[in-house]
């Protein structure tokens, strides 16, 4: 028993320091040289935000109220989802040397970068709250369920990007596969309309759809002052639960082999 706690300490010890280790890799090299810094992080969804606002106002006109805060609940979960995954499917041949240096848990790899991108996506959720309080309602207590909805996305990211990074260390071109699915997602989740604009056929499909859920349920809390429907969080957690569990399952069986393929 003793032994068996010695070797677990000594596995947590060893998640904990490479974890920190590669988040504050990414960090620095995500900003070096840069003069804005973690200012991007918030220039680019201003900007993509200021373009549609002006494209689904003026040219295509539409109904939907308050359109800026509207167009940032699709864009920020969406974002964070294609940048988390697609770096997350690189991230185990980026860090080839490092894996076949060190001892540590590979898993650690492709969770730091997915967590290396919460911080922009916590970044950009201050300014889709600053704008609320602004431009729409004051703080609510419906806002705790935020936490709640980021923490499921992030966990399908985890899974997925578990998921692509094993395979990717087999298959390089899965890469470029994850790429085209994020060019085809811009359109199959809700960013610039609404749900209320989505034929009643393919309603189920959308809500099964982790990243168009998170999309909804933060309009619902943000824009409509509702909580979240309950099948809707059911659905979103069943998703990214099956989607983690999965990921850390196939990426335990096909982890062994890494050293050969890196």
């Amino acid at each position: 028993m003793a032994a068996q706690g010695s070797i677990r300490q000594h596995w947590d010890g060893d998640f904990l320091f490479a974890l920190r280790t590669l988040l504050l890799k990414d960090f620095r090299v995500r900003y070096r040289n840069m003069s804005l810094g973690v200012g991007w992080s918030l220039a680019n969804p201003i900007i993509m935000m200021s373009v549609l606002t002006f494209v689904f106002t003026q040219i295509f006109p539409n109904e939907e109220k308050n359109y800026p805060i509207f167009v940032l609940c699709g864009l920020i979960p969406f974002n964070f989802f294609t940048l988390a995954w697609s770096t997350a499917t690189r991230s185990l041949v980026d860090n080839a040397s490092l894996i076949k240096r060190t001892r540590f848990p590979r898993e650690i790899v492709p969770i730091s970068t997915v967590l290396g991108n919460t911080v922009h996506l916590l970044i950009q959720i201050a300014l889709l709250l600053t704008l609320v309080l602004v431009f729409g309602s004051g703080v609510s207590l419906l806002w705790l369920w935020l936490p709640v909805i980021l923490a499921l996305e992030v966990a399908f990211v985890i899974g997925m990007g578990l998921i692509f990074s094993a395979i990717d260390v087999y298959v390089r071109d899965i890469r470029y596969v994850v790429e085209s699915v994020n060019l085809v997602l811009l359109w199959l989740v809700p960013i610039f309309y609404g749900f209320n604009k989505i034929p009643e056929k393919y309603h189920l499909l959308y809500r099964f759809n982790p990243v168009a859920a998170v999309v909804m349920a933060l309009r619902n809390v943000l824009i409509e002052g509702k909580a979240p429907a309950t099948s809707l969080i059911f659905n979103l957690t069943l998703v990214s639960t099956v989607v983690l569990a999965a990921g850390i399952l196939l990426f335990g069986r096909l982890k062994r082999r890494f050293y050969d393929y890196l």
